[in-house]
């Protein structure tokens, strides 16, 4: 009976659905090329996996609360521009610039909360003009080209962001562990601190949650402070990998960081979230870009499986919480 009971929570818990798709995407794609699942692919797909991730992390805790942000592309763009353009100049070391880079993303995570607390503007509205604003700064700043990131070549604090080691014939990267600290702090907070029920209550019931003695205002804005913040550190990551500071790079990802949120089970509507279930959206969806290629499917189809997933797990997370609901 106890085991029966076990079973009944597990598989109404929402990371459930997640864990069964992203086991069959492993077992169907490594059915199809053996090579799925090499050292060297899977090391490969960890190395720009987790700087999506990181902004998943930011952007689960921000969803729990009841708000979106869809500037977390532009930032991720905007941060690396910022920290090369000051870098490539000799204004300063490549620390200091990007700590230059992380103080104004967490100034436009500020204004973000700022406009949608005080002014009651809705978190779409604002975040989507925060976008184009942010979007268009890269731009200009640039004219539209790339900036050079290779003067930073042997940087001690690039090696600390973005270097590489081995472990045995396995290449792993810094920005790995960077999300692994990241995810376990996410959870930690949403589920064992007195912040992760303020984060939860401001998203379920603002109002009893002011009712409560929760500044639900103010949660808000550390939420999209964080959330830019984090895809600072991912835009800045991510430009030392690939040496390259686009300032369009980024463009979309908010949807797909959405897209991961959704799939791991945290609610639309705000008041439940889950890390754990983050984490295997977020591998769900970048191991389906690199299976699909790996087994020969035109690359150009990813956002037919990304939509397909998204309405099965949305079915899938419905069917659950109704039988969650009825004591099934």
């Amino acid at each position: 009976m106890q085991q029966h009971s076990f079973l009944q929570r597990f598989v109404s818990k929402p990371e459930f659905g997640p864990l069964v798709l992203l086991v069959l995407e492993l077992v169907i794609f490594w059915s199809f090329n053996s090579d799925f699942l090499s050292l060297q692919n899977i090391s490969n797909t960890l190395s720009f996996t987790v700087e999506l991730g990181l902004i998943a992390l930011a952007m689960t805790l921000l969803m729990t609360a009841g708000e979106f942000d869809l500037s977390v592309g532009s930032v991720f763009g905007f941060s690396a521009v910022l920290m090369w353009t000051v870098f490539n100049g000799n204004l300063m070391p490549l620390g200091a610039a990007f700590l230059v880079a992380l103080a104004v993303s967490l100034l436009i995570g500020f204004v973000n909360g700022w406009f949608v607390t005080k002014l009651s503007i809705p978190s779409f509205l604002v975040t989507l003009g925060m976008l184009l604003v942010v979007r268009g700064t890269a731009l200009y700043i640039t004219d539209g080209f790339p900036q050079r990131t290779w003067t930073a070549e042997g940087n001690w604090f690039a090696d600390l962001l973005a270097g590489s080691f081995f472990i045995g014939s396995f290449r792993m990267y810094m920005s790995v562990l960077w999300f692994a600290i990241a995810a376990f702090a996410a959870h930690f907070v949403l589920t064992q601190t007195k912040f992760g029920n303020w984060i939860q209550a401001s998203g379920g019931n603002p109002n009893a949650a002011r009712a409560r003695g929760v500044n639900v205002n103010r949660t808000k804005v550390y939420l999209f402070m964080v959330s830019s913040a984090m895809a600072s550190l991912a835009g800045v990551i991510s430009s030392i990998r690939t040496s390259a500071a686009n300032p369009n790079s980024g463009t979309g990802y908010e949807l797909e960081v959405i897209a991961m949120v959704v799939i791991g089970g945290t609610v639309l509507t705000g008041g439940r979230g889950t890390i754990i279930g983050t984490v295997l959206g977020i591998f769900i969806l970048r191991i389906m870009r690199n299976g699909i290629v790996m087994v020969g499917v035109p690359g150009l189809a990813y956002n037919i499986f990304i939509g397909a997933i998204i309405l099965g797990m949305m079915a899938l997370h419905s069917w659950l919480e109704r039988r969650h609901n009825a004591g099934v």
